[in-house]
């Protein structure tokens, strides 16, 4: 804080000295320690590892961020469990091998390469010079030193320095190694499904409610009073509180191709076992040859719909997903394996330069699963741009009217809400106080839906997302059957004599039994695609189409946040009440449009809350030492974000779901920085006692000190700053426009039918056909565009019946 007590500067030397003032931590008996971690020791090596050099350099880094940290000034900490955070440092959990993993099994990014190649130059002394300068030598001989050897001090001093450095290359390092060894400490767990920090930081892991029904539910059903879903057992409760309302659905394919082939028959398709004695494993002969009317790829709000009306209708409808389906009790509601089995990447998206960090759903019932609730109908504003703009009839017709209200009635969508969760608490509170306009969030969930885990599955399915609503109507139809975990590698189709464009025969897919790939052919009608704008491009073009608007157009909804700390204050009549957590309650219920510019041009940015559970919350916040990353995450529990969310005009391109660009417009930066000025405000109106954004600079100020002018500045200058740089994280949970809608193939991927231009009978129903972007949550849109498709799919299907 300067002599006026304006703003406060973390730094590496300001937060051990704050650090002095506050604590001393005792000796902990280093087994007990690890004991608690969950992750100490590696049971089980990566397939592919990193050298003994890179993991010496990986280790130290591991390190650099979270130290193990030792300071006395004569006071102690009663706290054992804040003790025992302290005092782990990430090499100490075991951090180090689960980063390993990541960088070596799961992460798919074009620039991986360059993270392994970064840690081998680390491991010897010319890399660390090159790469950490002066402040990697020694004043004693042999003065050069690998990065390794350097002094926690100074690594840490290194480490900020690439966060700000001028080369693109040491900032993009940076926020790669912050982002996975943040994330990965705060998320990983024991057998008890414990993280040593969570305590500490005033987090409760899952939810508790849930936790205490999944231990009953494990009880019962070791003593036989639930069902076996191998056996068959049925005692006292119903398949589908276990199994989840899909389950007589759902096609396994981890059984051989024999009991997969009868299990769809009864389901009513025709299947046939190709040379059934000669085929070999990981033969490109297909398995199973599938029969039906449409087959559709993706269980999304695009895929779950069209599904579902279809089947409704009578026809033989067979839909492909790439995910898992995980039915309420088998939801872990666990922030990192959450994010291992129900997001795309592992959780671990972003773009080609590290510019966008991306959030996308990848289970049954796609993102509608994990997503956070909001159903908002599309804008006024954006439909007549739509339909006059990009001359879309469509956007205007009774058709889409009619489209809004069917899939907001089968979602259950409403206003009400019976309490508001901390941060639209904030957020509410702050734009009253300034007299900004707020508004109530329709969500697809009832009002005394109170779950700040939703990001992580619906532990009651009171949340209507499609594998809750439109995947039931398929399933009791009769007519329909769902394939998890299997990837549409290619949409078939052929040319007939004397016609202009091929028409589509099916879809070939794999999957993976007993290590083996496993290739297979549905037959169909017509084709949906519908894997989401980061996904159905790359079929398409596996496909053989060549449309120059297919992955192209991108939007992805950039959003920034600022935060706001709230003490815990236990006098009566206290604002916000001392027993609400950041990550409890309503994830959203209120939405300002302050500087939503609906009424002009409708390219402004709108702003909401987020879903923050410890990860993700540690990747956001500012690191400027490891001292100050523990002391914000002690704020964990009680720290609120508000976030500005823009309608972008800025575009990228998706060439695979692990390789995306995108180049943020000017326009849609100021948009972006103005809703950044409003929510510092909206924090300091509602009470925040400290406030700050997720610049890599680190700075705060705390609200009750300073005078007027000294908050106008600070706002002014935080809000500000440069949102293109990688200074400050960008982050989207929307993604869209990549196969977009339009009246030409040179401007559009499918026409208003929502059919490709080059093959007749293959539809595209997802958020990738939206015109422009949305500047609002998309779900209700991707729904009602998928309901009008589905009209179209159905007089094909009709036609083709009558034939």
């Amino acid at each position: 804080m300067d002599q006026d007590g304006a703003e406060y500067t973390s730094s590496p030397e300001s937060a051990r000295e704050e650090l002095h003032a506050v604590i001393e931590l005792g000796s902990i008996d280093s087994q007990r320690l690890i004991d608690g971690v969950g992750g100490g020791e590696r049971t089980q090596p990566p397939s592919k590892s990193l050298s003994s050099a890179q993991m010496e350099s990986l280790s130290a880094l591991c390190d650099t961020f979270l130290p193990s940290i030792n300071v006395s000034n004569g006071t102690t900490i009663d706290d054992d469990s804040l003790a025992t955070f302290y005092r782990t440092s990430a090499s100490m959990a075991g951090t180090q091998h689960q980063v390993e993993e990541l960088i070596m099994v799961k992460l798919q990014h074009p620039k991986l390469f360059l993270m392994r190649l970064t840690l081998w130059l680390l491991s010897t002394w010319i890399g660390t010079l090159i790469l950490c300068g002066r402040a990697s030598l020694s004043s004693h001989f042999p003065y050069f030193q690998r990065f390794s050897k350097v002094s926690q001090q100074k690594r840490e001093e290194i480490v900020y320095s690439w966060s700000v450095s001028f080369i693109y290359l040491q900032r993009m390092f940076f926020l790669s190694l912050k982002f996975l060894i943040l994330l990965t400490f705060f998320t990983q767990i024991n057998d008890e499904d414990e993280n040593l920090s969570w305590k500490a930081i005033g987090y409760c892991g899952p939810d508790p409610d849930f936790k205490m029904r999944t231990k009953k539910n494990k009880k019962l059903y070791e003593m036989g009073y639930l069902p076996s879903e191998d056996q068959g057992k049925e005692k006292d409760v119903d398949k589908e509180e276990l199994f989840g309302p899909l389950y007589k659905g759902l096609i396994h394919l981890n059984n051989p191709r024999q009991i997969i082939a009868e299990t769809l028959r009864r389901s009513g398709f025709q299947v046939s076992i190709p040379h059934k004695k000669n085929t070999k494993p990981n033969s490109l002969t297909p398995t199973l040859i599938i029969k039906c009317d449409a087959v559709v790829v993706g269980s999304g709000s695009g895929g779950g719909v069209i599904a579902g009306v279809l089947a409704k209708a009578g026809y033989k409808v067979l839909v492909l997903e790439k995910g898992k389906y995980y039915a309420r009790s088998k939801l872990s509601l666990l922030e990192g394996p959450t994010m291992d089995q129900m997001y795309m990447g592992n959780g671990l998206l972003a773009t080609e330069d590290m510019g966008v960090v991306v959030l996308a759903g990848s289970t049954v019932g796609g993102g509608s699963t994990v997503n956070w609730s909001a159903s908002i109908r599309t804008p006024q504003h954006v439909l007549k741009e739509w339909s006059e703009q990009c001359e879309l009839e469509l956007f205007d017709s009774i058709l889409y009217k009619e489209a809004l209200d069917v899939v907001c009635e089968k979602m259950g969508v409403q206003n009400e809400f019976n309490d508001e969760g901390f941060h639209n608490a904030v957020l509410r509170s702050g734009c009253h106080e300034l007299g900004y306009p707020v508004n109530t969030i329709p969500r697809n969930s009832q009002a005394n839906h109170y779950c700040g885990w939703c990001c992580f599955g619906c532990k009651d399915g009171r949340k209507k997302g499609t594998s809750e609503t439109w995947l039931v109507d398929l399933v009791n139809s009769g007519n329909g059957a769902i394939l998890p975990s299997c990837q549409a590698t290619k949409v078939l189709h052929k040319r007939k004599k004397g016609r202009d464009r091929s028409t589509t025969t099916g879809v070939a897919f794999e999957f993976q039994y007993k290590g083996f790939k496993e290739v297979c052919i549905v037959e169909s009608k017509v084709t949906v695609v519908a894997c989401g704008a980061l996904s159905t491009p790359s079929l398409l073009k596996r496909s053989g189409l060549k449309n120059p608007n297919i992955g192209k157009n991108l939007h992805l909804h950039p959003v920034t946040m600022a935060w706001g700390y709230f003490p815990d204050n236990p006098l009566p009549n206290t604002w916000p009440e001392v027993e609400k957590k950041s990550y409890e309650g309503g994830i959203m219920t209120a939405m300002s449009t302050v500087v939503g510019n609906f009424s002009k041009s409708g390219y402004g940015a709108v702003i909401q809350t987020p879903a923050l559970h410890p990860g993700m919350f540690s990747v956001l916040m500012p690191w400027v030492s490891g001292i100050d990353i523990k002391m914000r995450m002690c704020k964990f529990s009680r720290t609120a974000h508000i976030f500005a969310l823009a309608r972008d005009k800025g575009s990228g391109e998706v060439v695979s779901p692990s390789s995306i660009s995108y180049r943020m417009d000017k326009i849609d930066e100021e948009n972006l920085k103005r809703g950044l000025e409003k929510v510092l405000r909206i924090l300091a109106a509602a009470g925040a006692e400290e406030i700050g954004t997720h610049h890599c600079n680190g700075k705060t100020l705390n609200v009750k000190q300073v005078s007027s002018h000294e908050f106008e500045k600070f706002v002014k200058k935080e809000s500000s700053r440069s949102l293109r740089n990688l200074l400050t994280p960008i982050c989207s949970a929307h993604q869209m426009g990549s196969c977009r809608m339009g009246v030409d193939p040179k401007g559009s991927a499918v026409n208003q039918m929502g059919e490709t231009w080059e093959v007749e009978g293959l539809y595209v129903a997802d958020s990738s056909v939206f015109p422009t972007a949305l500047g609002v949550n998309p779900m209700v849109t991707v729904q009602a565009i998928a309901y009008c498709t589905a009209q179209s799919v159905l007089e094909v299907l009709k036609r083709k019946k009558n034939l």
